[in-house]
């Protein structure tokens, strides 16, 4: 997302519960939670006029951020599902990628290596390419990638908190121009984000040969949507 700074003002932050933000609170982190925390982040860096963009569970945030209040402009870069129904298909076919026969000989080829031995710092490197293998539309471009860490009670009771969660009656609300990305090949149902984008009235651009991680598999495709949209909407 750092091309984004070459032309914009961008501030990124880690979520409660991930990266740096590490939770200790005994109160379990819901939805809301985070929607307060992006609040006070916007309201202490007066970030007046506001574009949002939003990747992954973060398009879900902006999304419910924006149902609240009014960011000028939002772009959801493949949003996690604006609806239950939508993310139990995903996690059904995530699970099926995970266990197919190309990342299960990946997995086989790596502990056969010796680089658990060799290379522990490596190894564990490699273990998070492909526990997120699945996500790509081409398991093998799961390579040279940054792991990160989401403490696991925060992300379920996040999930918990949102129940039998359905936001497509709700989408219409959100006034401002909206840009959704979602890659064709994406284990999260693309028809969540056509039927979210027909609810906003939002932009629409569907990659093709691309699964969850645009930035990698088509990021000139991505960047030359996100551009065109930054410089066209106000």
């Amino acid at each position: 997302m750092l091309h984004l700074a070459e032309s914009h003002d961008v501030l990124f932050y880690d979520q409660r519960g991930g990266g740096r933000s590490r939770s200790t609170d005994d109160e379990p982190v819901t939805w809301q939670t985070h929607v307060d925390d992006l609040d006070n982040i916007i309201d202490e860096f007066s970030l007046e006029p506001l574009t949002l963009i939003g990747y992954s569970w973060g398009g879900l945030l902006a999304t419910l951020y924006s149902l609240q209040k009014n960011p000028n402009r939002l772009a959801l870069i493949d949003p996690a599902p604006f609806a239950r129904r939508y993310r139990i298909e995903f996690e059904n076919e995530f699970r099926r990628r995970s266990q197919s026969p190309e990342i299960q000989r990946m997995r086989a080829e790596l502990e056969a290596s010796g680089l658990k031995e060799s290379n522990q710092e490596a190894y564990r490197q490699r273990l998070f390419e492909l526990s997120v293998a699945g996500y790509f539309a081409h398991p093998e471009n799961a390579t040279n990638l940054t792991p990160f860490r989401v403490i696991a009670r925060t992300q379920q009771s996040v999930w918990d908190s949102l129940g039998d969660y359905d936001l497509f009656t709700e989408l219409g609300k959100i006034a401002c121009p909206v840009l959704i990305v979602h890659g064709r090949d994406d284990p999260i149902p693309a028809a969540s984000s056509i039927e979210g984008a027909k609810a906003m009235n939002a932009r629409l651009k569907l990659l093709d040969d691309c699964g969850h991680v645009p930035y990698v598999e088509q990021p000139a495709k991505l960047f030359a949507a996100l551009d065109e949209f930054l410089g066209t909407s106000r």
